[in-house]
């Protein structure tokens, strides 16, 4: 059966299986990958976005979706974040020639002190209570938006993870993060059942700073 969102009937009962990771981490990119694929079967979705920090994960995608009439728009880590951006430029070419994107945009739960305001760390760690991938998912979609490589209103498949790989991924509708109240999950395809606590994370960040190399923001 081929749905779109925008059809279903209000009232209409809808199931979806959901798969939940013992563990968080790269173990699960290829599980992540094959869930994802089973979605794109029975819908029309045509953007995967991807989180990607050295480009591990953006290369495992390009082999795992290339052909599939599929394009992936890849977010890694703005310039400037760390000393040295990690992601290879030789991969940029690659995925731009096989028609898909990669855009280095400003990371928008990461502009606390851009704006003087905490209003981004706040939104970045109630959704990290679901977990850390879920709240990469919100901010590529609302990246990729406001650069222009998703429509306002679009259905996509967001996909991102845990420190490394791929453990989270949630058909989504974009919207810029100038209408954020715009973006809709549509559905959570699969996350960890146990995510890390916003405690932990504040803690990893807090001893990466103290070594001058952070980096707990996107999937590797």
């Amino acid at each position: 059966m081929v749905y779109e969102h925008e059809e279903i009937e209000r009232g209409d009962p809808m199931e979806r299986k959901i798969t939940y990771f013992e563990d968080m981490g790269s173990q699960n990119t290829e599980a992540t990958f094959k869930l994802v694929k089973e979605r794109l079967e029975l819908s029309k979705i045509q953007k995967l976005v991807i989180a990607s920090t050295t480009g591990e994960t953006a290369r495992k995608a390009l082999d795992f979706f290339g052909g599939k009439g599929v394009q992936l728009v890849i977010i890694p880590h703005q310039f400037g974040f760390k000393r040295e951006n990690k992601f290879p430029q030789e991969l940029v070419k690659e995925l731009h020639e096989a028609g898909h994107r990669v855009h280095f945009g400003t990371m928008l739960f990461h502009t606390d002190g851009l704006y003087a305001s905490n209003a981004p760390s706040l939104i970045a760690n109630v959704l990290r209570c679901f977990s850390q991938g879920v709240k990469v998912c919100f901010e590529i979609v609302m990246m990729a938006a406001d650069a222009g490589l998703l429509a306002e209103g679009e259905t996509v498949i967001a996909i991102a993870g845990t420190g490394m790989g791929s453990d989270t991924a949630m058909s989504m509708r974009a919207a810029s993060s100038q209408h954020m109240r715009k973006i809709r999950v549509h559905e959570i395809i699969c996350k960890p059942l146990n995510p890390i606590s916003i405690d932990e994370i504040i803690e990893a960040a807090k001893q990466e700073r103290a070594q001058g190399d952070y980096d707990f923001r996107l999937s590797n």
